[in-house]
């Protein structure tokens, strides 16, 4: 049996706490309760196993948010509506606890984006994001024009109500709901997608993932809004520019099966097959 800890990110919420409840009794000291609203990264222990994500999607990427660059294996629980990033559900958790303290499970990859934004020369961002990055504008503003370099080279201004730059994680969270492709996570590859674009031959984009990514806000944007994993969100300024690329610290994900993605998949979009 692995004499690392497991460590317990409780979303706020009846069945989570309970559940987590019953995992502190079972455990006792093998786990600990993490609280990533009023900890610091620092405050993680050195000797955890992983971290159990009890809650939905949200929960999940501020928990990835929260370990940044520590190398440390996420299993999320499925408490939300839709759960894309769930490993497993409540009621299946026993089972998956053993599997983990047996040492009988996988590590997957992935990518994340790193964000940083320049303003008036002053590097003012500089985060990771697991899903993705957003531009919108408020309900009453103008259409958002951002202007689009790849690698340096212009490729076109979106004008549109904004725009999503995702990773393949991120591909069944907002981009999808914008009518943006899935895109398997082992798929190498940065997705645009313009929000009701006011052209519509412009449609998602799919790039390679070494790709180096600018957007400039052109024209007089006003109520222009970065959202990061719909976390956190920042107020835009005109002469603001934005730099993409893959980021160098992946998340890594506990899966029990080769194929649990497509599981997933099926099961959350209602696909024939599904359960």
């Amino acid at each position: 049996m692995n004499t690392k800890r497991i460590g317990l990110v409780i979303k706020n919420d009846d069945k989570a706490e309970k559940k987590a409840r019953e995992l502190e009794k079972r455990l006792g000291d093998q786990c600990v309760v993490i609280d990533v609203q009023h900890s610091k990264n620092t405050d993680i222990p050195d000797d955890l196993l992983c971290m159990i994500v009890l809650g939905g999607d949200g929960t999940f990427l501020s928990v990835a948010r929260f370990i940044e660059n520590r190398d440390i294996p996420l299993m999320g629980v499925k408490f939300g509506e839709v759960g894309f990033l769930a490993e497993t559900t409540e009621d299946n958790l026993s089972e998956a606890v053993a599997s983990l303290l047996e040492g009988k499970y996988l590590i997957q990859q992935r990518t994340r984006l790193d964000i940083k934004v320049v303003r008036d020369n002053e590097q003012i961002i500089d985060v990771d994001v697991l899903n993705d990055a957003v531009i919108n504008k408020s309900a009453l503003s103008r259409l958002a024009s951002c202007a689009v370099y790849i690698d340096s080279t212009y490729l076109t201004t979106y004008r549109a109500d904004g725009l999503i730059i995702g990773t393949p994680t991120g591909s069944t969270a907002y981009s999808l709901a914008a009518g943006g492709p899935v895109v398997h996570p082992a798929v190498p590859s940065i997705i645009l997608t313009p929000i009701c674009p006011f052209t519509l031959t412009n449609r998602p984009l799919i790039i390679p993932d070494s790709t180096r990514i600018e957007i400039r806000l052109e024209g007089s944007p006003e109520d222009m809004i970065l959202t990061l994993d719909g976390q956190e969100g920042f107020e835009m300024d005109p002469g603001d520019k934005l730099f993409i690329k893959k980021s160098r610290n992946n998340i890594r994900m506990i899966s029990f099966e080769e194929q649990s993605y497509y599981k997933v998949l099926k099961t959350r979009l209602k696909w024939s097959g599904g359960r």
